[in-house]
């Protein structure tokens, strides 16, 4: 049997679900169990249930970002590998996704209101860096992966030792995040310039602090 070919209208159509459930739907996943669902729920604090709170929809928001991220390269990539890579990544991505919205809506919150936003931003990047070239878009993706690790260990820092769920949560997406990396630039990745990675990382800030509050 040969492999189906879909013209591009069929493509966008795809990508538009796919954003649709990202952003307010049911995201395909993996499946893995959700981290921490063995650890106890501890008392918090209001003021500590108020800062999870945030950090988790700041990492939903993020994950919405990967997302659209992998989504878009996957639709231009040039190499067949390449594109099986992005949306395995997009799909491990998505349990992520799923684990900070569940915990965002535990503790009575609610996700970003610029998800939109920040989907159709990541996706029109990740298209152009892979439309430029599989190294520079694998190359993105280490950069990107390697930004979110440094989110990941600050929120490490900031979130209650209490909360022993959301950390788990937490730390399970930094050894993916790590993978995604590791693989990227074995596959070929190029180290992205200085000053794409210091716009990448102003992005990042802009997003992360917008989410915070938003």
């Amino acid at each position: 049997m040969g492999i189906r070919r879909y013209s591009l209208f069929d493509s966008l159509i795809m990508e538009c679900d796919k954003a649709l459930k990202t952003v307010a739907g049911q995201p395909e996943t993996t499946d893995r169990p959700l981290p921490g669902k063995d650890r106890q729920e501890q008392e918090l604090t209001a003021q500590e249930q108020a800062l999870s709170t945030r950090l988790m929809r700041v990492n939903h928001s993020g994950e919405v970002s990967a997302q659209a991220l992998y989504q878009g390269q996957a639709l231009t990539a040039t190499l067949p590998e390449v594109r099986t890579a992005m949306e395995q990544a997009a799909l491990e991505e998505n349990d992520h996704l799923v684990w900070c919205q569940q915990r965002v809506e535990y503790f009575g919150g609610h996700t970003s209101v610029l998800n939109p936003l920040w989907y159709a931003g990541s996706f029109v990047m990740g298209a152009v860096a892979g439309k430029i070239g599989d190294k520079w878009s694998l190359g993105f993706v280490a950069e990107t992966e390697k930004q979110v690790v440094k989110h990941l260990d600050e929120h490490l820092e900031q979130i209650s030792e209490q909360d022993e769920k959301s950390r788990a949560i937490l730390e399970q997406m930094k050894v993916d995040e790590l993978h995604h990396g590791t693989i990227a630039l074995e596959a070929g990745g190029a180290t992205l310039p200085k000053p794409v990675q210091l716009v990448m990382g102003l992005m990042s800030k802009v997003m992360t602090k917008s989410s915070y509050w938003i």
